[in-house]
């Protein structure tokens, strides 16, 4: 089976039921730390850094209010470390005992978040990682033989064994992604450095802000020096389910992947997430749009406009499935963010990847999805592409 028969409505629905006939409770993790509000971001840190878990649900007189993400803290360079994480907290969706997988899936993938919170009234009572959803994968058959080049990402954002510590963390925090392949001069894979490397080897009790890091001298020296050697790939034609056991055995949230020996891309846990809730009934193309502020939200009206008239016009040559798009701003002059928009579009049974950069946001998401309805055309168009080779 491969991601185009997901088209195949009876083997959707058989699937799907596969899918959510599993319980949140089996997956879900009852030991999770937590905080409160009037933590300092340091002690935060710390528990990051202690649990290895990068988000932590704050909790106030045993009642969920939201989250405090390393990510999000990793953007303040201004903030102090004994500031309160209060005004750091992110809301997010959160699940109950009854929900759908194929849903939950879904809300991992809108809110770009690494575990949603379980709750039973306003107490949670537990967390559903990632990897646990993940490996569902690996005991559905139709799942876990679909190929890594059919919903691998790419291109792929990758560092060389040269580039400054402190290139690679400003990569991370401007494509809003944690874990970056190393490669040599022939783009073959040596080894993959992540947030927490960085941050690990980076970090001393003197730092007075995140802004302290880029500071540091540590920051200039090289990427292959904090680097995991022992990095571990997938072939680019290798079933999903190889790629899901390395991940969930090793505890990646990343995967290189490699065509003779060569980076052609990289599966992800969100790669996966997207393949389930690919399965979820829908009676329309699904969209999601995710980190938009709250102050940018006034345009959306506008941006789900072309959106809508982009869908309409590629239907007339593939029937779209699904679209997810996330910002991500950095460089901030003046109060004026810079943006760097990803988009991935599921269409006849093809992943499409496309990413824009500018400081007008509409301007920017406009022309993506011009890009997007572009690259449907060329689709049709050409015989030959990445995703539809095969050995000879």
């Amino acid at each position: 089976m491969g991601v185009k028969d997901l088209e195949d409505l009876k083997k959707l629905s058989m699937l799907r039921s596969q899918i959510d006939g599993i319980s949140v409770e089996k997956i879900m993790s009852t030991d999770f730390p937590t905080i409160d509000s009037d933590s300092t971001i340091a002690n935060a840190l710390s528990v990051m850094k202690e649990s290895k878990y990068q988000d932590l649900p704050v909790v106030d007189n045993g009642s969920y209010v939201g989250v405090v993400t390393y990510s999000a803290i990793l953007r303040k360079k201004s903030v102090t470390l004994d500031a309160k994480v209060k005004n750091l907290i992110r809301s997010i969706q959160t699940a109950t005992l009854d929900l759908e997988i194929t849903k939950i899936a879904e809300m991992f993938i809108s809110n770009n978040c690494r575990q949603i919170p379980i709750l039973n009234g306003k107490k949670i009572i537990g967390v559903v990682m990632r990897n646990k959803i993940i490996d569902i994968v690996r005991d559905i058959k139709a799942l876990k033989e679909i190929k890594v080049w059919e919903i691998m990402t790419n291109p792929v954002e990758a560092v060389k064994v040269h580039d400054l510590m402190d290139d690679a963390l400003e990569l991370m925090i401007r494509e809003d992604i944690r874990t970056l392949p190393v490669v040599d001069e022939t783009d073959r894979v040596v080894g993959v450095v992540g947030m927490r490397e960085i941050i690990d080897n980076n970090w001393k009790k003197d730092n007075k802000t995140i802004g302290d890091l880029a500071k540091s001298a540590r920051s200039q020296i090289t990427v292959e020096s904090i680097a995991t050697t022992s990095a571990k790939t997938v072939e680019w034609d290798a079933d999903v389910a190889e790629a899901v056991s390395v991940m969930v055995e090793n505890g990646f949230s990343t995967l290189p992947v490699v065509e003779s020996n060569s980076l052609v891309g990289v599966i992800t846990e969100y790669d996966v997430l997207e393949l389930i809730s690919a399965c979820r009934e829908r009676d329309m193309v699904f969209v999601q749009i995710s980190g938009l502020d709250d102050n940018e939200k006034e345009y959306t009206d506008a941006i789900y406009k072309d959106i809508e008239n982009m869908i309409s016009k590629v239907s007339k040559i593939y029937k779209p499935e699904s679209l997810n798009i996330h910002v991500s701003r950095y460089n901030e002059v003046g109060g004026n963010p810079k943006y760097s928009i990803t988009a991935r579009l599921y269409i006849n049974g093809t992943g499409l990847m496309m990413k824009e950069v500018g400081y007008d946001l509409t301007k920017t998401m406009s022309d993506l999805i011009k890009k997007l309805e572009a690259a449907v055309v060329d689709m049709k168009e050409s015989k030959v592409s990445f995703r539809n080779r095969r050995k000879s």
